[in-house]
């Protein structure tokens, strides 16, 4: 069985390209706020994820994600 491994994440920025460009997503690392984020944070004090997404189903909102990493075999 694949191990999986949960981060959690919160959008910083989303920036929407003109003519069905798509849309670029960047996420950091949560910081604080709860208990939960300063537990995420102690092990992720730093990164971040920016994906450049063509699919105007896969939308995002500003907010916290988690986000689960699992090996593909």
């Amino acid at each position: 069985m694949a191990k999986t491994i949960r981060a959690k994440f919160n959008v910083a920025e989303i920036a929407k390209y003109g003519n069905g460009g798509g849309t670029r997503v960047t996420l950091m690392p949560v910081v604080s706020g709860s208990e939960e984020n300063k537990a995420f944070w102690q092990y992720t004090p730093s990164g971040k994820i920016e994906m450049h997404i063509s699919n105007p189903d896969a939308e995002f909102e500003f907010g916290e994600y988690y986000i689960d990493f699992t090996k593909a075999e």
